[in-house]
């Protein structure tokens, strides 16, 4: 007598542990865009760094912080070791009142942070298949690994085409 192994929606018959599906929730607060990955809704928001007088701050002008969406929702600012090496941002001015952003765990993708014609408002810009998009979210999916070096299996970015207006999606290995 065979026993039956369960087959899985990718085909696949191993026993495994998988994980449970986590319920993102959509941050409601201003932001130029925000980050999210496994293992918990804590999220990561990204959002302009405005002085008093309403100007933006020329040195660093994007503020990095937490929504700590799995203890009571508040803000919390990124520690030292999270804003040094992951999750804080490198923003270096690009002329014309524009500014090259990097992720400090990831500098390979390059952002750009500039007000938009159509809006004259600050967003974030990036490249998606060949097309300019503002970046809405960034997901990584991370299993496994350490604090220092996690697994990450891929890195998801949505933003918003500057001229269809259609979301579109781009899912990478880092």
């Amino acid at each position: 007598m065979y026993a039956l192994k369960p087959v899985f929606e990718d085909g696949d018959t191993l026993s495994r542990k998988i994980k449970p599906k986590i319920a993102f929730p959509t941050p409601n607060v201003p932001k130029l865009f925000y980050i999210q990955r496994d293992p918990n809704t804590n999220t990561i928001i990204y959002d302009l760094n405005v002085e008093k007088s309403g100007q933006l701050n020329p040195d660093e002008p994007v503020h990095v912080y937490w929504i700590k969406y799995n203890e009571h929702g508040q803000k919390e600012e990124l520690n030292f070791i999270q804003r040094k090496f992951a999750y804080g941002v490198v923003a270096k001015p690009a002329g014309n009142d524009k500014y090259d952003v990097r992720i400090v765990a990831y500098k390979k993708y390059q952002m750009t942070l500039s007000k938009w014609a159509n809006d004259n408002k600050y967003h974030v810009f990036a490249n998606i298949d060949k097309h300019e998009v503002i970046v809405n979210r960034i997901f990584l999916r991370i299993e496994g690994g350490t604090f220092w070096f996690p697994n990450v299996v891929y890195i998801e970015v949505k933003g918003t085409d500057t001229q269809s207006g259609k979301e579109l999606t781009e899912r990478f290995k880092p």
